[in-house]
């Protein structure tokens, strides 16, 4: 121990921490933040209101330096931190507050963030009451208020345009894309002594293995998700630097395209429409293999988008679709599907043949989509397995639409159910299976509009849970996504890393980036 020691000395300030993403931020835009890279990196260089501790799960002080609730949940004010200033020298006012949420709610900007704000009655009308003091004032009254601001990053009223620097811990220095992001520590941070980092470099590594060998060289000395497989290499070679935080909020789902305006093939269309299809598809899925033998044990079966681990929110009783293809087939006969040889067909005598596509570089997501596979051959449908590079995967599922079904996951950050909003309203960009509606399409999304809208329009818990379980019933019962396995969060952490906390809420091992240090061995190594 002494040794140790004496090897590596304190943290100190001038270190630089280096992790990797596993793909490109799709935007620099914080307001337009929604695959996981971009809101990792929002998190890093942006700062909110309130943040919510990843550990305790409470609303914590951030640029409000404090706040009270009014009229029964109906209205927040905030008391702003003074001396706080943007990178540039621009003092930090309520005027970039209430631009923040002027830019943040145009409906024009379609940001999947101000899905959020929406209730059954209206948004969020926010106001300056002083130089230091704002207002936001709902409709009606809004559940846990305070912690809806938690993923809103203030930006300057000044910036002529974003992304501009922000009031975050870490600027961006330098972006080669497809390579690397180097942030540098805000030199005006809060008026404070923090972060303890000099500079941050994020690679950016598709190849988890790679991302692992640079691990142990001490390339890098923070992995956020480590694979299962590499969780088990990294625990039997260094078990201190494996760590399993417990079961997430997240989800690993399967879905079909559904969108009207989809350049979808005939008779695609037609089979992904039909509940009976859906279901019986969900049936045919082994969950239990996918989380024996991808994760290893590390997840537990879906039933829906809320994990047994949100125990404030999940509805109990409701169970996973339990592996069975006798009740699959009975499902696709009662539709018109038969079974020609080893051929399933429709009505029409289509063979039933559709491709799946996921993120290449996801050995989990890849090794679930083979087993998905394997699980609809008895069916007698032909799965096409297609892996895209993530940049040209999110192109294909939010712009042109062009693809047939997709393996992917959600990230919650939250436990609370408005923390949805921006996927299950049938209006919101991220509704995966048809996104951005004018108008329902369906009744029961129509249902799902009307409850999600109520309960964020209430401060009764058990208004709200009575809202939320309806919610997650008719998402089952509709099956519009196919929900396969809740994951445990392994990260891998050096010792060369002082100060990480890692938790099951995302981000797990860099939520409190602005306490990390990296320890400086003598003669100024990391």
């Amino acid at each position: 121990m002494t040794r140790l020691l004496f090897f590596f000395a304190a943290a100190a300030f001038g270190a630089e921490l280096r992790f990797a993403f596993h793909g490109d931020p799709k935007t620099l835009d914080p307001f337009m933040a929604a695959d996981e890279y971009a809101v990792s990196l929002s998190y890093l260089t942006e700062a909110p209101l309130i943040r919510v501790n990843r550990l305790t799960q409470r609303a914590e002080p951030a640029l409000a330096s404090s706040w009270k609730i009014q009229n029964n949940g109906a209205r927040i004010v905030f008391n702003l931190r003074q001396g706080v200033a943007f990178p540039d020298g621009t003092p930090f006012t309520s005027d970039d507050v209430v631009a923040t949420f002027r830019a943040l709610l145009d409906p024009a900007l379609h940001s999947p963030i101000a899905d959020t704000f929406k209730t059954e009655k209206g948004t969020v009308k926010v106001a300056a009451l002083g130089k230091y003091s704002v207002s936001a004032d709902f409709p009606a009254p809004v559940a846990q208020i305070e912690s809806l601001f938690d993923q809103v990053p203030i930006v300057s009223a000044k910036a002529p345009q974003r992304p501009a620097p922000g009031l975050g811990p870490f600027l961006i220095a330098e972006r080669k894309p497809g390579a690397a992001i180097v942030l540098k520590r805000n030199p005006v941070y809060w008026n404070r002594p923090l972060p303890q980092l000099d500079s941050i470099r994020i690679q950016i590594e598709q190849n988890r293995d790679l991302e692992l060998v640079r691990f142990r060289r001490g390339e890098i000395q923070l992995i956020d998700k480590l694979t299962p497989d590499l969780f088990d290499r990294l625990t039997s070679e260094t078990p201190g630097s494996a760590i399993d935080a417990g079961a997430t909020l997240d989800s690993e789902f399967l879905w079909f395209n559904q969108a009207r305006r989809a350049p979808l093939r005939d008779p695609v269309r037609q089979w992904f429409a039909s509940l009976a299809f859906r279901q019986a598809i969900s049936m045919a899925i082994h969950r239990d293999d996918l989380c024996r033998v991808v994760y290893r044990g590390h997840a537990i079966p879906a039933a829906g988008p809320v994990s047994p681990a949100n125990k404030l929110w999940f509805k109990e009783g409701l169970a996973a679709d339990v592996f069975n293809l006798s009740e699959s087939r009975k499902l696709l006969a009662s539709d018109g599907f038969k079974l020609d040889g080893s051929v399933l067909r429709d009505r029409a005598g289509n063979a039933v043949e559709f491709s799946l596509i996921t993120n290449a570089g996801s050995k989990t997501r890849e090794r679930m989509a083979a087993m998905i596979q394997q699980d609809l051959s008895p069916l007698g449908i032909k799965l096409n397995v297609v892996t895209l590079d993530f940049p040209s995967l999110i192109e294909r599922i939010t712009r042109s639409l062009n693809y047939e079904a997709c393996l992917l996951g959600l990230v919650n950050v939250d436990a609370d159910p408005s923390e949805l909003m921006n996927v299950l309203l049938s209006s919101a960009s991220n509704h995966a299976w048809n996104p951005a509606q004018k108008s329902p399409e369906t009744p029961w999304e129509a249902e799902i509009d009307r409850l999600m809208l109520s309960q964020a329009a209430t401060a009764n818990y058990k208004a709200r849970k009575k809202s939320f379980d309806r919610v997650q019933e008719i998402l089952h019962e509709q099956t519009p996504v196919i929900y396969l396995l809740h994951p445990n969060a392994l990260v891998g952490i050096s010792s060369a890393v002082s100060d990480v906390r890692p938790t099951p809420l995302f981000p797990h091992t860099y939520w409190d980036i602005e306490h990390v240090g990296v320890r400086i061995k003598p003669g100024g190594g990391q």
